[in-house]
């Protein structure tokens, strides 16, 4: 690591060159991700002939792909966290997510079958190095207790929600009117231009990222042989973790292979968690039982968030009216929504919150993120609306995706902000970094949920899907908030704590 000081490095605008060379690199990132994410269901279900074909695929094998694909990029997060730590470093990850994603986008330009599918596997494997690792490098540009480092952060995830909203109008156009590939192309253009920005800007980030030295003994790192070699020792666990791997490699063989890989990677998952609890105090026990309830919640509300991509892209293609002024918007535009609320209305949804606490209310993590699964929830009450309407005069209005995506960004906004912070606060410090890799393992099978219930609506219907959603999210967080006094005991005061902490800071 550079020997200059964090406060020596060159600023612009109150805040290290650093973090604008990030902003514009994972700015372009997100313009390439959420770009391929905005037309990739369009692509698989449009017919495999004429002046823009696709995929020629079912609605169903559209959105069972959509839920892999999208459930493997986030749990890619795990390896890809793990190399970095222990070979790489963040930045030299960071640059091989990069070179692979720039690799998966242009393969994707390609009209073929197999490189459409070697482009989606480059893109889970670049995700998976670039993603987790970049976020981490914004925080190592600022030392401890840098009052600039959460403006920094917003400043970040600002770049994050541009590149998002620019991509699902630009993309999304580019798709209609010229093709699908050139879309995929313009994606992987953006990818060039961010990998070219970080490249350039190596001399801005030189003393953040670099590889760790292992050779000393650290005691935050985990040996992953020894928490498992906990299950040997414990008769239970060990039946219990046999009896789930048995299952898997059942499904695996005589029902469906991707499937059983799945249960298989839940098991060992399972088994982990299940070590881990054998090795807590009484108190950290009982953070851990709060903690699991939290993943429970990420894997339902993004569950639910995820349709955007999904179903609800393919509904918006299929049964909305999409004219304005004369001229039909593409489907894929309408992802733009999400972003553009997230920049309207990040700023009003924090200064609410800080108001509510501010008059001593509740206004802890968990009872955020209950109410952004119940706001969330909400919002599939206008895709029923669109549904009915459908039924009723053979279209849905615009109006009912620009209200439930409303809907689904403040109860992002209540909620995703808050859902790391609460994992940081519980989590025993030795596992803290285990315990991050299951936060994303959690988004990845709430991305997987969403496209197994894409995929149910071929049968079910969406009236009945949306229904469904509506009720169960809604349901879900209200049993939270009535539970709310009991768990905020198991907590044992641990947000508490480290307010307590920062004011002392």
């Amino acid at each position: 690591m550079s020997n200059v000081s964090l406060k020596d490095q060159p600023q612009f605008l109150g805040h290290p060159v650093g973090l604008y060379v990030l902003f514009f690199t994972e700015m372009w990132e997100r313009f390439s991700y959420y770009g391929m994410r905005a037309i990739l269901t369009l692509y698989l279900i449009a017919e495999a002939t004429g002046d823009n074909p696709g995929m020629g695929w079912t609605e169903p094998e559209a959105l069972a792909l959509y839920g892999w694909y999208t459930m493997l990029v986030y749990v890619a997060s795990i390896p890809g966290g793990m190399i970095a730590d222990r070979l790489l470093g963040q930045k030299r990850s960071v640059m091989v997510g990069g070179a692979l994603l720039c690799a998966g986008h242009i393969t994707l330009a390609f009209p073929s079958d197999t490189a459409f599918f070697a482009g989606l596997a480059l893109i889970v494997a670049g995700v998976g190095m670039l993603k987790p690792n970049i976020s981490t490098m914004v925080g190592g540009l600022y030392e401890e207790g840098d009052e600039r480092r959460d403006k920094g952060f917003s400043i970040f995830y600002m770049g994050i929600n541009i590149g998002a909203a620019a991509a699902s109008i630009i993309v999304g156009i580019v798709a209609k009117e010229y093709g699908w590939h050139y879309g995929f192309g313009l994606a992987g253009i953006g990818m060039i231009i961010g990998q070219g920005i970080y490249m350039y800007g190596q001399k801005y980030i030189s003393h953040v990222g670099n590889k760790l030295d292992l050779s000393s003994s650290n005691e935050s790192q985990v040996d992953l042989g020894e928490l498992f070699g906990r299950i040997l020792k414990n008769q239970m666990q060990l039946a219990f973790t046999a009896v789930l791997a048995a299952f898997s490699i059942y499904w695996m063989i005589g029902q469906d292979v991707a499937y059983g890989l799945l249960f298989l990677f839940l098991t060992a998952v399972t088994a982990m968690m299940m070590a881990i609890y054998t090795d807590l105090s009484s108190v950290q026990k009982d953070r851990y039982v709060v903690l699991l309830l939290s993943f429970i919640q990420v894997i339902i509300f993004w569950g639910a968030f995820e349709q955007a991509g999904g179903l609800m892209n393919i509904y918006t293609e299929q049964k909305v009216n999409k004219f304005i002024f004369g001229w039909e918007l593409p489907a894929a535009v309408m992802q733009s929504f999400n972003p553009i609320y997230i920049i309207l209305f990040a700023v009003p949804v924090a200064g609410f919150w800080y108001n509510w606490k501010m008059k001593n209310r509740e206004a802890s993590s968990l009872f955020k993120m209950a109410i952004g699964l119940v706001i969330m929830g909400l919002g599939f009450v206008f895709m029923v609306g669109a549904s009915k309407q459908y039924e009723a005069t053979g279209e849905s209005a615009l109006y009912w995706l620009a209200l439930a995506y409303l809907f689904h960004t403040i109860g992002e906004l209540c909620s995703s902000p808050v859902a790391l912070s609460f994992i940081t606060k519980l989590a025993p410090v030795k596992y803290a970094s285990l315990m991050m890799g299951v936060y994303f393992a959690a988004t990845g099978l709430g991305n997987k949920l969403a496209g197994y219930l894409g995929e149910s609506a071929s049968e079910l219907g969406e009236l009945t899907i949306f229904s469904g959603i509506t009720i169960f999210c809604v349901v879900f967080g209200l049993l939270v908030i009535a539970m709310l006094k009991p768990l905020k005991r198991l907590t044992h005061g641990a947000e508490d704590l480290q307010e307590e902490e920062l004011v002392k800071n």
